[in-house]
């Protein structure tokens, strides 16, 4: 681990020396002198031979003073042959990119990732040795049990282990890639790694099966939705078994759909365990790098799409059946960055990859002025669609999607407050689904695809609209639910997702790890410990429910599993963040305002139209 410690600090002091050389904005009276100590540390620590492991790891909540991984690697790169962005005329000074390279040296960054790393185990520490409730004592052991073991190690738990249920497990007795996301994190604050780790590299194993529908296979990089432990004969011999992992694709899923964000997840979770261990010999691996560049590979490759963002079909994430949310649905879109940044951190420097960096960074900046742009919806904006013209035929039209104004519905103008707004869930030609989705906009605050302005916004229309989006039982999957002929056309009479449950407006309590996440990042943690007291006695009287119906959240849902995994973990995950805050920098990201300079889009060079991304970047970045 140590050599991968050294490799680690040694790859981020070159990417450090690397973007502070490569940066675009650089003048004549640039600090070309505050940077010489950045660029000697850089040199002493490649001038060894050491060329395997990395070692990055985090602290206390803050960004760190020079991010390490903004510019493209290659000289050739577009974005910086590309001359710097006219400012428009009454746009606000962007904040000094001179003055951060400044300050980078004051640190150096083998001290700062070491301080980071210290900072965490600390936590982990203090999160171990802290008194728990009778609530959490309960959710432990009930998570512990919950643990599936392969060949003696364990490697998840299961989705559910309601005991009720023992005959109709259906697909509740497997691990799920996106399920155990809240376990893992859950074991990774207690400092109980081992199952993380296992997870990771068995699910990695998985990603190389063949799958099949109908003789059809999808990409190779698909990771499976879920996976179970099954026993076998051994060389026929029915007196002698083995243990052999059994994944599920999607073929065997309802409505046979691949699950578009368990890739994802795994990216985000492979970072958050090697920020929070140091083990970052894992991520140097040749397997895993392998495995990280066939998730990118299904995600960028080329295809028909005008704009950055992921086209999927229904049912390809959390909400995993018919919901209307089939095409560029907010959830997906939020992973996505979030696994590309994550990504990008983690994938080894040398030619071959110079590329894949690149292609990151591009689609990084296009993904995040797309969403901020195109999905924000608060009052103003909705006055504005409200007052559209429709069926404009230029570069230069205001309307790009051709929206109709009759799209709003009835209840938004009277329901999103003065000062709130939010992200809406889906957008598409002539089609924007305005509801509020919980998941896809707490994740855009973790990822800092939303900025900070529409992060603070969106956590005072949860405030604001606490009666309906948390009420009883945090939180509303999506607000508000499908009814009446609505429900009948988008759902195909789903008798599951009726009006105010299950995914058609039930309340997810396993959300509230994600909630707190956000908030955290934002310093609102009074929110997010509003949320958890409210429910911590509840969940556990309920017996630790996976879903709510009603309106406001005050049933246990009608088919909802009881000791539901996720719904322990997240409930765990989200105590243990609240007693220690600087735990939540494992899997947040901060604004990264190099995104909005690069664009490779060449418009700036062209007659046809201009980069809309120069009149609407005042307005994103704030």
């Amino acid at each position: 681990m140590a050599a991968a410690a050294i490799s680690h600090l040694r790859r981020g002091a070159q990417r450090h020396a690397l973007l502070y050389l490569s940066r675009r904005h650089f003048s004549s009276n640039s600090p070309l002198t505050a940077a010489r100590p950045l660029v000697a540390a850089a040199r002493r620590l490649l001038s060894t031979s050491v060329e395997s492991g990395t070692s990055s790891s985090a602290g206390s909540y803050k960004p760190p003073p020079l991010d390490p991984f903004r510019a493209a690697l290659a000289p050739a790169s577009p974005p910086l042959e590309s001359p710097p962005l006219e400012e428009p005329p009454t746009a606000p000074p962007l904040p000094e990119v001179a003055s951060a390279a400044a300050a980078a040296p004051e640190q150096d960054p083998v001290d700062l990732q070491n301080e980071e790393l210290d900072g965490l185990k600390a936590g982990v520490r203090a999160v171990r040795s802290r008194e728990e409730s009778p609530q959490e004592k309960e959710a432990w052991w009930l998570l512990n049990r919950a643990v599936v073991n392969y060949c003696g190690s364990a490697v998840g738990t299961v989705a559910a282990n309601d005991p009720s249920t023992a005959n109709q497990m259906l697909n509740y007795d497997q691990v799920f890639i996106r399920d155990f996301v809240p376990s893992a994190i859950a074991f990774l604050l207690k400092g109980e790694s081992d199952i993380v780790k296992n997870f990771l590299l068995h699910t990695l194993q998985l990603q190389s099966w063949e799958k099949t529908v109908d003789c059809y296979s999808p990409g190779q990089g698909l990771m499976p939705a879920s996976f179970k432990v099954r026993s076998v004969p051994l060389d026929g011999n029915n007196e002698a078994f083995e243990e052999v992992l059994d994944p599920d694709f999607g073929e065997s899923a309802i409505g046979r759909v691949a699950p578009v964000d368990s890739g994802l997840w795994w990216i985000i979770l492979l970072r958050a365990y090697g920020k929070i261990t140091g083990d970052y010999a894992l991520q140097e691996r040749v397997d895993v790098q392998t495995g990280i560049r066939l998730i990118l590979n299904l995600c960028l490759s080329d295809g028909f799409d005008m704009f950055p963002t992921l086209l999927v079909t229904d049912g390809s994430c959390m909400i995993d059946r018919r919901m209307g949310i089939h095409g560029h649905p907010l959830e997906i879109q939020a992973l996505f960055y979030s696994a590309l940044r994550c990504a990008r951190e983690m994938v080894n420097i040398d030619e071959g990859s110079k590329n894949l960096i690149r292609v990151i960074n591009n689609r990084l900046s296009a993904l995040s002025f797309h969403i901020r742009e195109y999905y924000w919806v608060d009052m103003k904006k909705i006055n504005e669609i409200y007052r559209y013209k429709t069926e404009e035929y230029s570069h230069d039209a205001i309307n790009k999607f051709n929206i109709y104004p009759e799209q709003i519905p009835s209840w938004l103008a009277d329901w999103i407050p003065e000062k709130g707004g939010y992200l809406i869930g889906n957008l598409q030609p002539a089609h924007m689904d305005f509801r509020f989705f919980s998941l896809g906009n707490l994740w855009a605050i973790v990822s800092s695809l939303a900025t900070p302005k529409q992060a603070e916004s969106i956590l005072n229309l949860i405030e604001t609209k606490w009666d309906d989006i948390v009420a009883n039982m945090p939180l509303k999957i999506c607000y508000p639910a499908l009814e009446y002929e609505e429900w009948r056309i988008i759902t195909g009479c789903d008798p599951k997702n009726t009006p105010w449950s299950y995914h058609n407006g039930g309340s997810w309590p396993t959300l509230l790890w994600q909630f707190t996440l956000a908030c955290i990042k934002m310093g609102r943690p009074d929110l997010a410990r509003r949320a958890v007291e409210a429910v911590e006695k509840k969940l556990s009287d309920d017996k630790w429910p996976e879903y709510y119906d009603t309106r406001n959240g005050r049933f246990i849902g009608k088919q909802s599993r009881l000791y539901q995994t996720w719904t322990i973990a997240g409930f765990l995950s989200s105590k243990m963040l609240l007693e220690c805050p600087e735990m939540a920098s494992i899997l947040i990201c901060d604004e990264d305002l190099d995104l909005l300079e690069g664009c490779a889009c060449g418009l700036n060079k062209s007659a046809r139209g201009k980069c809309s991304r120069r009149a609407a970047r005042s307005q994103v970045l704030v």
